[in-house]
């Protein structure tokens, strides 16, 4: 037997060696492949539409303000509430079904004095996760 020949003989290392290489190689990219799939359906956000809204203010005593869709997105009216009235958050659903679009207004009762309130609509997601404020105005002072 030939020790010096058996020491540099590496004919079967090789092969063994790629294999594993291989393998490990497609586990790993498999792992990281189906960790994006598997958490792909939670991660998604949903993003709040760009709209924009004119506020007409009634400064009686007990006026109103008519927030009007002037233009951008359309938007589900059950998604929709205002802000900073007398009797707190009003949804548009009431007053408007379907989807508020361009051209789409609402008339909300303050119920009280404006005095320099700060109306806002607020856009809320359908799983209640996110909220965005879309528009706002300040109410003329008497």
């Amino acid at each position: 037997m030939n020790l010096k020949q058996l020491a540099t003989d590496d004919d079967a290392v090789s092969p063994v060696i790629g294999v594993i290489l291989m393998v490990a190689i497609t586990v790993i990219l498999a792992a990281v492949i189906g960790s994006f799939v598997l958490n792909l359906g939670g991660s998604i956000q949903q993003t709040a539409p760009q709209a924009s809204f004119d506020f007409d203010y009634n400064t009686s005593a007990n006026g109103n303000v008519t927030i009007s869709h002037q233009s951008g997105d359309s938007i589900e009216a059950a998604r929709l509430n205002t802000s900073g009235l007398n009797a707190g958050s009003v949804t548009w659903t009431p007053q408007v079904t379907g989807s508020v679009s361009a051209g789409t207004s609402a008339t909300f009762d303050n119920g009280a004095d404006w005095s320099g309130e700060t109306v806002r609509v607020v856009w809320q997601s359908t799983n209640g996760d996110t909220s965005a404020t879309l528009s706002q105005s300040t109410a003329p002072s008497e």
